[in-house]
C-alpha cells in the first residue's frame, strides 16, 4: 500500500541513517556472497561432482568468515553452516 518514509530531524539523527543504509547494504551483500555459494554447492551435491563441490568448499568458508567477521550473521551460525557443507560433501 503505502511506504512510511521516516525523515529525520536532527543532523545526528541523519548521519545515523545514512550509516544504516551502507550497513544495511554491505550486509545484504555478505549474506548474498555466501548463499550464492551455497546454491551453486547444493546444485553440485545433487548431481553427485564431489571435485566440483570439494572446489567450492574454500570460497564458502572464505564468504562465511567475512560475513561472521563483520557481523553480517553470527559467529555460530557460520561455523554451523560450514561443518554442514563439509560432511555433506564428504559423505559424496
Amino acid at each position: 500500500m503505502f511506504e512510511v518514509i521516516e525523515i529525520p530531524n536532527i543532523r545526528s539523527a541523519e548521519k545515523r541513517l545514512r550509516q544504516s543504509e551502507k550497513r544495511r547494504g554491505m550486509n545484504r551483500a555478505r549474506k548474498s556472497a555466501f548463499r550464492r555459494i551455497v546454491k551453486d554447492l547444493k546444485a553440485q551435491v545433487a548431481s553427485g561432482d564431489r571435485d566440483a563441490a570439494q572446489a567450492l568448499i574454500p570460497a564458502l568458508n572464505k564468504a562465511l568468515d567475512k560475513a561472521a567477521k563483520h557481523n553480517a550473521i553470527h559467529k555460530n551460525k557460520a561455523n554451523r553452516i560450514k561443518s554442514q557443507w563439509a560432511r555433506r560433501v564428504q559423505a559424496l
